[in-house]
Order: C-alpha cells, then structure tokens, then sequence
C-alpha cells in the first residue's frame, strides 16, 4: 500500500514508528513531517497541509491507497470529504463526523437527545447571561469554548470570580457561545475506540497529565504526559462505557446521516454512579497515542484500512501486556509564551535506554543540530513489566538529555502509583 501520514506531531511520530513495521506498506509519505517522522517516511516538500485541493492532487499523482489524518484542524475542516470526492480511502472522519470534537455544543446536544451520560449542562450567547448561571449555581463548575482550542478550551472554576474570568476570556476572544457545566468528581481516564459506522473496536485506554507543573498545578497544556493502560478503567467499567457511551454515540451519528470513520477517542469521568462523557477528540490523542502505540501487537496498517473501508468487523487487535508511560520535554514557558530554536543533545543517549523510545514533536534540523521549534518538543516513552518499571526507564532516559531551555514534570503516573 502507499500511504501519507498527515501531521508533524510527536503523535505522528508514534503512529509513523508503527505503520513503517507493517508488510503492508511498500511506499510511506509524510505530510509536513518533523525530523522523527522523517526517518521512517518520505517527507512531501512544498504542499501545505492546508490547500486540501493541492494535497488532493498530490495524492493521486502518487497513487496513494490511503490517508492517515493525523491532527484534528484537518478533519474538521472536511479534508476527508474532498478526498472521497476524489475516489482516495482516508482514516479519519467526515467534516460533520468531526462535529463530535468540532463542536462541544453539537456533543452535548447529542447527549441529551441520546440519553448518554455526560455533565449537566446549559449553553449561553451572552456573557450577561452566562454570568447569572455561574452566581445562582456556584462553584466549582466548568467553562468551555465551543470549537477547537488545542485540548486548552476547558476552565475548571474552583471559585465563581474564576468561572466570571473565564466566560469573559471566552467573549473576549470572539466566541459566540459558552457552554458552562457541572463539575463531576472522580478520575478522568480516556478510552479509544476504532469506528467504522455502527461497529465499535476498543483500541485501548490511557491517562494523561494536563496541568504543566507537578503536583498537577499550573495552566492546562496539551498534555505533558501519559500512561497506558489506565488501571482505573476496568474492564467492567471500559465494556460499560462502551455500551452507555460509545455505541450509542456511534448509532446516533448513522442516523443524522454522518457515520463516523476513524478513531473516536472518549474522555471519561469516572463517578459513584459509572463512566460520564467529558468530551470527544476524532483523532488519536497527543500524547496518549505515544503510549498506545509501543503496546500494540497487531499491525496498524490493516486495522486503519479496514476502518477506512467499513469492514472493522473482521478485524481484532492484540496488546501487548506490559505498561508504558511518556514524559514530555516541553520548551520552558509552555503554555505561555516561550522561545524555539535552543539546541537539543543526547538523544541517541537516552534512545539507547532499555525500553524507551523517543518520539519528536516540536522539533527542526539546523544543519546537523536538532533544534526546538514548537511548546511540546520531545516525548520520552519507556515500557515495562508494570507501570513502575515503565515510569523509571522514562525518567533514567529523560535525565540523559541536554537541553537547558526544557523543562517536564517529575510526576508523570503518580495516580496510579501511589
């Protein structure tokens, strides 16, 4: 098969590191790439990933059987549909598949009609009216933007000055509407499911860090580290959210007539009374995927393309039993405002760690030097017998690197290990 891999991502790495070892493949493209991605796949030079037209003819001048859509920008905006007119298989949604991450609004209706478990919810064009909500229910309670805000769109307010702060920066910065929850107790864990239409394929489970300072203090990031499996997600407890919450999910999008195709990656809270939908994400998580792929046993490539082609009913996966956790190297700053192109060293170091692999995210050739270009730049990925042993090879390889602008946290894991 010749394939093209969107994204530049340490995610992408992750998936780039996996499909490279399928005998499947016979030609790999990567589309725009990073220096990681590069040493397993072609990278396409001069087609932005945003001129969908240009990419389309791209792909098939060279043929390509199909399109592995990394990051979520592209879903959303219908790349997969300009490539179906085309005749060119792609795993990924729909552009109203993609609604289900698009559009918090859109999820949340489809939860009510539904009757899948989420948060109670109200939803507000004005901040005036926003505001009366927040100072008649209290905190704690949730914020959230609607639309794509890179995992970074979600307020939890401990107080109802942070609630008020928060549906004013929404406004402020040209939002529409605001959608304000209850907040749930319990612990988050997130659960991937393969989907081609009605049928449902568990593809794994993970927790992941989203405060940048330990002790989990500090803004919301992208995420600054994961594990997989996630102990908390039993397998009574994942069957169940795959009932509750995934199927009927997947139902309810055949019968508005946008099937969704790809991977459906659930965040879950896990309360006294069962699993509870917080969001969905229609793309593999970033940097829960760098975690799920080194675990995975079965070939990528086949699963991807049955997915693509609505036959994941024939199709099973296997798991590795053994644990893994990533600790991403972010650039010192991160979230916030922080400087790229510092000198990273060390990496073969730290690669040639027993059970770890080192995914690039955020990073560019200069020369022969490798340099930060981006917030999350490397991810650091070791695998063990159990959650303790993947955690420490990580940290033994993290500490091998040279780059005095990064910083990662010292705690990735501590939920499940304490």
């Amino acid at each position: 098969m010749n394939v093209l891999l969107l994204g530049s991502g340490g995610r992408e790495h992750a998936l780039a590191w996996k499909l490279a070892q399928s005998p499947a493949m016979t030609q790999f493209y990567a589309l725009p790439g990073n220096p990681g991605i590069a040493e397993h796949a072609e990278v396409v030079e001069g087609v932005p990933l945003s001129a969908h037209q240009t990419l389309v003819a791209w792909c098939r001048e060279n043929a390509i059987d199909l399109v592995v859509v990394g990051p979520e920008a592209p879903l959303v905006a219908g790349l997969v549909d300009r490539l179906a007119e085309a005749g060119i298989p792609a795993f990924g949604p729909t552009a109203a598949a993609a609604r289900l991450e698009g559009s918090k609004l859109f999820t949340k209706e489809l939860c009510r009609e539904n009757g899948i478990p989420t948060a109670a919810f109200a939803r507000f064009t004005t901040p005036e009216s926003a505001w009366a909500y927040v100072h008649a229910e209290g905190a704690p309670i949730v914020v959230k933007a609607d639309g794509l805000m890179a995992g970074k769109g979600v307020v939890v307010a401990l107080t109802v000055e942070e609630a008020i702060a928060a549906i004013d920066q929404v406004f402020a910065a040209g939002g529409q509407e605001v959608l304000i929850e209850e907040f749930m107790e319990g612990e988050e864990a997130s659960l991937f499911c393969l989907v081609d239409g009605e049928t449902v394929l568990p593809f794994g489970s993970a927790q992941d860090h989203k405060r940048a300072f330990d002790g989990d203090l500090g803004p919301n990031t992208g995420g600054m580290g994961a594990y997989s499996p996630a102990p908390v997600l039993t397998p009574e407890l994942e069957a169940r959210a795959i009932r509750e919450i995934v199927v009927p999910t997947a139902k309810a999008m055949v019968a508005l007539g946008a099937p969704f195709r790809g991977v459906l990656y659930a965040g879950l809270m896990l309360t006294a009374s069962g699993p509870k939908l917080i969001e969905y994400n229609c793309r593999f998580g970033d940097p829960e995927c760098q975690v799920l792929m080194p675990r995975l046993e079965s070939d990528l490539l086949p699963l991807l393309d049955a997915a693509a082609h609505g036959k994941l009913a024939e199709a099973s996966v296997s798991w590795s039993p053994k644990s893994a956790l990533t600790v991403v190297y972010a650039s010192r700053g991160y979230p916030g405002a922080h400087q790229t192109g510092s000198e990273i060293s060390g990496l073969e170091d730290a690669a040639r760690t027993e059970g770890v692999l080192v995914f690039l995210a955020g990073t560019k050739r200069s020369g022969a030097k490798l340099v930060s270009n981006g917030g999350r730049v490397l991810n650091v990925t070791g695998t063990g017998a159990d959650l303790k042993a993947a955690r420490d090879r990580a940290y033994e390889a993290a500490e091998k690197i040279q780059w005095p602008e990064g910083f990662y946290r010292n705690d990735i894991g501590w939920r499940a290990l304490k």
